[in-house]
C-alpha cells in the first residue's frame, strides 16, 4: 500500500463524487487520509490556503443543493476570496469536493481518473 506524505482527501463520504475518489483510490492501493469536512469542519486557515491556491468560484460548488439554498443576495454578495472564505467556514458543504491535498499543496479539487491517474503516475 502506497501512502501520500500527508495526503488528504477532503470531502463528505455519502457524496457520490467523494465516493468515486475514494473507490479509484482504493482500486490503486493508494492510502489517504480522510477528513469530513461536514462533521469536522475547516479551519480559517485550511480555507485561506485552498484561497490562495484556487479562485474562490473554482472551489464553490455553485450546482449543489446547498448552493441553491442559499439566499439570492447571500449568492450576489459572494465576489471574491474575502466573500468566500466566511460561507466555506459557515456551510463547508458548499465547497467542491473531493479536494486532493498533499502538504498543503492542493492537487486536484474534484474528481477526475485521468487526472487522478497523471497525479499518482499511473
Amino acid at each position: 500500500m502506497r501512502l501520500g506524505s500527508s495526503m488528504k482527501l477532503y470531502g463528505i463520504p455519502n457524496c457520490s463524487t467523494v465516493k468515486k475518489a475514494r473507490d479509484w483510490l482504493a482500486r490503486h492501493d493508494i492510502a489517504v487520509e480522510f477528513h469530513d469536512f461536514k462533521k469536522h469542519g475547516i479551519s480559517a486557515e485550511l480555507a485561506q490556503r485552498w484561497l490562495q491556491q484556487a479562485p474562490w468560484d473554482t472551489l464553490i460548488n455553485r450546482k449543489g443543493t446547498t448552493w441553491r439554498g442559499l439566499p439570492d443576495e447571500q449568492k450576489l454578495a459572494l465576489n471574491g476570496n474575502a466573500a468566500a472564505q466566511p460561507l466555506m467556514l459557515d456551510k463547508p458543504s458548499v465547497i467542491k469536493r473531493p479536494l486532493l491535498e498533499q502538504d498543503g499543496k492542493l492537487l486536484h479539487i474534484g474528481f477526475d481518473e485521468a487526472a487522478y491517474g497523471k497525479i499518482f503516475n499511473l
